[in-house]
């Protein structure tokens, strides 16, 4: 969900209903637009940033600027990057004066982090991302953040309920799952706050909620390959309610029954457990247990 605030946080900015009418400005339903009707909940996202003038900011997906008014007194530096061109004259009228604020116009997909930091937050000391996210792209955009080559501090985004209960589940409870163990492996991730839909208009379908990444400098384990492991947790998961016995066998990992049964015994995982069950170190030492025998099949016992 793309969202913007009703509320006005300052008197510096006009309402930003009257910003809507005054650029003509109409909501897409296709890029998940929505009115946030509560401002305080910009602040709570501000709050779970810890934001300071060390601090240069990406926001993805600007929209009217509401976000953007709660960290503009905040942030050292703020890059906001807005997709839909009828929102960039709002945004101009509001922050085009404001020096510690750039805008973009773009899909931040489509841009490497690293050259966005370079050319707009040279200076900032620390990096952190503070987003409405539409919801229809939230897994790309979180994971185009925690697999950059310039490491991101913390990640504060507003996405669905569901999507951040998967973010945050535990082990094997019924959200668990690859979203799950992603996160885990490039972050320490919790829910600052749930958000009604009765908050947004029009109003969605599902209620939504604030997730809150503290992102790792380190891997969360040593010797763990980030791609590897997912590639391993992905086949897992490919079937959910299997064991691993059969999950791990043939499909995307290409492995036979046998070499399946030899990785698992390497590491002391029964090959009658369920995918769930695994916690993120079992997940990597499988991993790794697989990606030895790939490469040296002639050791295989």
């Amino acid at each position: 969900m793309h969202t913007t605030s009703a509320d006005n946080t300052s008197s510096r900015y006009p309402r930003l209903r009257e910003l809507c009418q005054r650029h003509n400005i109409r909501f897409k339903k296709g890029l998940g637009q929505n009115l946030l009707l509560d401002d305080n909940i910009n602040a709570i996202m501000v709050n779970a940033a810890e934001l300071d003038a060390d601090d240069g900011v990406i926001e993805v997906g600007a929209g009217l600027g509401a976000l953007t008014r709660r960290m503009v007194e905040k942030a050292g530096h703020i890059l906001s990057v807005e997709i839909d061109a009828s929102f960039m004259p709002c945004l101009e009228e509001q922050f085009g004066d404001r020096k510690n604020v750039r805008l973009f116009r773009g899909d931040i997909l489509n841009h490497a982090l690293e050259d966005l930091v370079a050319e707009y937050l040279p200076d900032a000391k620390r990096l952190k991302m503070v987003s409405n996210l539409p919801y229809y792209i939230t897994t790309p955009v979180l994971f185009h953040f925690l697999e950059s080559a310039v490491h991101f501090d913390r990640l504060v985004v507003m996405t669905q309920l569901e999507v951040g209960e998967r973010l945050t589940a535990a082990v094997n409870s019924a959200n668990y799952g690859a979203l799950a163990i992603a996160a885990r492996l490039y972050a320490e991730t919790d829910i600052v706050h749930r958000v009604p839909a009765s908050c947004f208009l029009p109003k969605p379908k599902v209620d939504s909620c604030i997730v809150r990444f503290r992102c790792r400098r380190e891997p969360a384990l040593p010797g763990a390959d980030a791609a590897y492991t997912m590639r391993v947790v992905r086949a897992a998961f490919g079937k959910r309610r299997k064991t691993l016995r059969n999950t791990l066998t043939g499909g995307v990992l290409g492995l036979t029954r046998e070499q399946a049964l030899e990785a698992l015994d390497r590491v002391d995982i029964e090959a009658g457990r369920r995918p769930q069950t695994l916690d993120l170190s079992e997940f990597v030492a499988l991993a790794n247990a697989i990606r030895a025998i790939k490469t040296n099949p002639q050791n295989n016992s």
